[in-house]
């Protein structure tokens, strides 16, 4: 398996990696102020979110519905975004977890630089992405008509691009070629962390979802078993955008949220990711996807309720495009392994990654539309230990 080799960025002091299949990570820092100030190496901060920015209103997107767009009745619009990269940035984070879809409606290379760049640019080399949905498929929803983009401008924004639009084979999202379709891992401290793709219903994945049969998608799998497998440090994070157990009704009308694939056929897809996550004794799995906050148990592969090896699952969807509607009532949710979860305002979680063991703080930062500021009391906080 490639190793990626570190890429030392003299002219802002970041280690800046790029990534051809396990990348070691570790950010050194000199002595200015943040982002390149002294941290403990025994303690990172790991801000993680997703589903993020809106589609923006220009020329290039001018044939498609305004309630899509930047300023649409039902959506967070740049006020959020822009909220939500700040409190990312006062994080001071040594990382950026991006859990997908961070640019709407197909993450086209110019919607990138028009709408995510403007708020989350400051933050980008610290910006670990994976893809989501609207990053690789089509949108032919509320009167939209727009064609799949298979990650050409995902991977032209966070890899860089030639003077004609084409991406760069490589760079900090993965591996832009046939064969390799943006997975990769990176190392902070004593923690192991896995970006993966997910999108297999796309034409780069020749809409395969198996895990075995030898496709791209059972390619990626393999990967994943071998990574983990080679992996030595005690604690692992491992995050895609479809998750694999459901807090929200968008992603339960036929499958019960607490089932393997709630979150459609990616989300069965990655049931296998699961497995071998289960296998190696990952610490945590982090998804978005659905629009919304939410805390999950320690879980089995079958969704049980697994105290002492299962998974916790934290969905962080609130990045600030939209908001879902949850799946039952606290203290009632569809899913029995949902601890707390809140869809009425936007934000970004903290991840304090100990040397065996981490602490999380979510608090929202942004009201979603229709909701007021009483959406901002929400706040979910605490610790777990490494496996």
């Amino acid at each position: 398996m490639k190793r990626a080799t570190k890429i030392s960025a003299a002219a802002v002091g970041l280690a800046v990696l790029a990534v051809t299949g396990t990348a070691a990570a570790d950010v050194h820092h000199s002595s200015n102020d943040w982002p390149y100030a002294q941290h403990s190496a025994k303690s990172y901060t790991l801000a993680a979110v997703g589903d993020i920015a809106c589609e923006p209103d220009d020329d290039d997107n001018a044939a498609n519905p305004a309630a899509l767009k930047c300023g649409g009745p039902t959506l967070g619009g740049m006020g959020a975004e822009f909220a939500t990269a700040k409190q990312a940035t006062d994080m001071h984070p040594d990382a950026v977890a991006l859990l997908g879809d961070e640019q709407y409606q197909v993450g086209k290379l110019t919607d990138f630089e028009q709408s995510f760049e403007q708020a989350w640019g400051g933050l980008k080399m610290l910006e670990r992405p994976a893809p989501g949905n609207h990053e690789y498929y089509p949108y032919a929803k509320k009167g939209d008509n727009e064609a799949g983009q298979n990650g050409v401008g995902y991977f032209g924004y966070f890899n860089g691009h030639d003077q004609a639009g084409t991406p760069n084979a490589q760079g900090q999202a993965g591996d832009d070629t046939a064969g390799n379709q943006g997975w990769y891992s990176y190392d902070l401290g004593n923690w192991h962390i896995v970006s993966l793709n997910a999108e297999c219903d796309s034409d780069a994945f020749g809409h395969d979802c198996s895990t075995t049969d030898g496709g791209l998608l059972s390619q990626e799998t393999q990967w994943l078993a071998q990574d983990l497998a080679e992996n030595k440090r005690p604690c692992t994070i491992a995050y895609w955008h479809q998750p694999t157990f459901s807090a929200t009704t968008a992603s339960t009308a036929t499958v019960a949220a607490s089932a393997p694939g709630a979150g459609g056929i990616e989300g069965a897809a990655a049931d296998a990711w699961w497995t071998l996550l289960y296998k190696h004794r990952a610490t945590l799995v982090l998804n978005g996807h659905e629009h919304a906050y939410a805390r999950l148990r320690p879980m089995n592969p079958a969704g049980q309720y697994d105290r002492a090896h299962g998974i916790p699952e934290f969905i962080i969807g609130s990045g600030g495009e939209a908001l879902d509607t949850l799946a039952g009532t606290e203290g009632a949710y569809a899913n029995p392994n949902v601890v707390t979860a809140q869809a009425s305002a936007f934000g970004v979680m903290d991840l304090t990654l100990k040397s065996n063991g981490y602490s999380w703080n979510y608090k929202p930062v942004q009201p979603g539309p229709g909701f007021d500021a009483t959406a901002l009391q929400y706040s979910d906080s605490g610790s777990g230990s490494c496996k």
